[in-house]
């Protein structure tokens, strides 16, 4: 579909007030798009796996007034950072969501999961807002037709990563030569083969920083614009997207690991090596990683790590090991974390 498939042509019938309500997950990245054009297009294709206990849920009320307004409140608390946020996104979809200026709103939003925990709150949070929209278009257009590609679309102009928390399982945001129907515009399901092992993973965040980032991930973003290794990262992670394709299928696991590690890095390499340059990870980071490097070479257990845009890190193994990796966690690695505290999730299918 094209941009301009999503402009709203529908006949709405307004009501005075009333109220939404929706729940997205959050997602986890396999292959990372670190990079990104204008208008939230990623520079290249991603792939994730998303949550199921990890998510966010949201709340609108709307009424109808002269005076478009927002305002925000996280777990009860007004947050008027947010609000901003979040109004300059309302305005800026205002064409394929044409009444979205003529109200006032009140969001309610709470995640299952702390604040600047390692799990990204932006992709569910922007997914939760963009169904709760759809939800009024259904509503004051008094039609059925719940579309989900222009919901990832909306999601996406909010939060790139959101585009992906729309959808179950494997999911691929961003065009790519190997995946046919693949768009920068809205993320799609992963359409090929998946191997049964590859849809039973486990993650586990451990939180070895609670805290805000020092450096936000749209700043990260835009250091990619003139950085000397761009070029070269996009093909990386294209080329990554064609070589995992048979290996999920296969279940191949190390192989798995090993690409998702090496995003992992990668990602964080990229960070390392930009101007201004900075680090995200953490000595407990580049601790925990080793003590799995470790861990598998002994027991040949196909337990892997991977990393957001930040310190924490994302534990993934197969649901066969869960018990075995949860005490490896639990002995080796609970110490490493800022206040002991891990997130146990798994993946959705």
């Amino acid at each position: 579909m094209k941009e301009n498939e999503f402009i709203s042509n529908k006949k709405y019938n307004l009501i005075d007030n009333g109220n939404v309500s929706s729940e997205c997950p959050s997602n986890i990245a396999l292959i990372k798009y670190w990079g990104k054009f204008e208008k939230q297009i990623p520079a290249n294709a991603s792939l994730s796996y998303t949550l199921s206990n990890s998510f966010t849920r949201t709340k609108i009320d709307f009424e109808l007034k002269n005076t478009f307004s927002v305002s925000v409140f996280l777990d009860g608390v007004e947050n008027i950072k947010f609000a901003e946020k979040i109004e300059k996104y309302f305005i800026s979809i205002e064409k394929y969501v044409p009444f979205i200026l003529k109200y006032s709103y009140k969001i309610y939003t709470k995640n299952s999961f702390p604040h600047s925990s390692g799990i990204a709150s932006s992709a569910s949070g922007f997914g939760a807002l963009a169904i709760c929209l759809m939800k009024m278009d259904e509503l004051f257009s008094q039609t059925d037709d719940f579309q989900t590609e222009k919901t990832s679309f909306l999601a996406r102009l909010g939060s790139g990563s959101a585009s992906r928390s729309l959808y179950k399982g494997l999911v691929v945001w961003g065009e790519n030569n190997s995946i046919e129907n693949s768009s920068d515009l809205y993320a799609t399901l992963f359409p090929f083969e998946i191997e049964d092992k590859i849809k039973s993973f486990c993650d586990s965040i451990l939180l070895v920083h609670e805290g805000e980032k020092k450096v936000s991930s749209t700043v990260g973003h835009n250091l990619m614009n003139n950085h000397p290794f761009a070029k070269q990262r996009f093909l990386q992670a294209d080329e990554n997207i064609k070589k995992i394709i048979p290996i999920i299928k296969e279940g191949n696991l190390m192989e798995f690991g090993n690409i998702i590690e090496s995003e992992a890095l990668t990602l964080h390499a990229m960070m390392m090596t930009s101007s201004p340059y900075f680090i995200l990870m953490q000595p407990q980071t580049v601790s925990v990683i080793q003590k799995i490097w470790e861990f598998r070479n002994d027991t040949k257990l196909p337990i892997f790590f991977t990393l957001d845009a930040g310190a924490n890190v994302h534990i993934l193994y197969p649901k066969s090991i869960e018990e075995l990796a949860k005490n490896f966690i639990n002995k080796e690695l609970l110490v490493f974390s800022q206040n002991k505290k891990v997130i146990h999730d798994f993946v959705q299918f």
